[in-house]
């Protein structure tokens, strides 16, 4: 018996057995909410356990052999729109939202995320994990200016929530930026929130186009063989939040 089906046997002794099935033949872990993801990483540490974070596959896919020893985090039951707070100006939903469904969900109340009317069609975890990315009149739009605050399990399975909702906050780093992107190495991004705009700031968007995700691109910035200054800090960061090793790059 692999590893990872001898875990998937653990985890149905600890959780509902709902919670563990099989994608493509890879063991796979639904969590429900922020403390079912944190035991799963104390299991998963203690045991030795590899595992991958994944939305709806479409960009963070786990298929193959290359796959098969580790066990997939699946966001996709962490769906929900959680708040909408008018006067605040700002969206609160779960990692495996939709985001293309956030404009349709606060455009009643006259609210708009511009990154939400992107033809991406992943869950707002998967978009945060690749910090997607736009082109606005040749201006870089990252969706990472909009994220003001999440909750996140790390890899040791801790729940963390970096950021805040208010438009006033202590300066200093801004923690929940480098969760984008992070591409799922960092930890689980359990909820997010997003500062959004009036509707009425719609049509400054018109020309906005998607930039291309490139995972490739991204993890040749953080492999050993990179000696740049970035992909040396950018490993000294994954090596706190995740000491052990959890969320292996792949």
């Amino acid at each position: 018996m692999s590893r990872a089906n001898a875990f998937t046997d653990i985890l149905r002794s600890e959780f509902p057995d709902d919670r563990v099935t099989f994608q493509k033949g890879i063991a796979t872990f639904h969590p429900e909410n922020a403390g079912e993801a944190a035991a799963y990483f104390k299991l998963a540490n203690k045991h030795g356990q590899k595992s991958f974070i994944t939305g709806f596959g479409n960009n963070l896919d786990p298929e193959g052999e290359l796959f098969h020893p580790l066990v997939a985090i699946r966001t996709d039951r962490l769906n929900q729109l959680l708040d909408v707070a008018l006067q605040d100006f700002y969206v609160k939903v779960g990692a495996g939202f939709p985001l293309r469904e956030i404009n349709l969900d606060i455009a009643p109340d006259n609210l708009y995320l511009p990154h939400s009317a992107l033809p991406y069609v992943g869950s707002v975890g998967g978009a945060i994990a690749v910090n997607l990315a736009a082109d606005v009149n040749h201006y870089d739009l990252q969706i990472k200016k909009y994220l003001i605050r999440a909750e996140i399990v790390t890899p040791e399975g801790e729940i963390i929530t970096p950021g805040s909702a208010c438009f006033k906050s202590v300066s200093g780093l801004d923690v929940v930026k480098i969760f984008a992107p992070s591409w799922g190495l960092l930890g689980l991004v359990v909820n997010a929130t997003f500062r959004v705009l009036p509707l009425t700031a719609r049509e400054e968007f018109d020309n906005m186009r998607m930039q291309e995700v490139d995972r490739a691109h991204f993890l040749s910035g953080i492999v050993e063989t990179n000696t740049d200054v970035d992909a040396e800090y950018s490993r000294k960061i994954k090596a706190r939040f995740d000491p052990n090793g959890v969320l292996p790059i792949v």
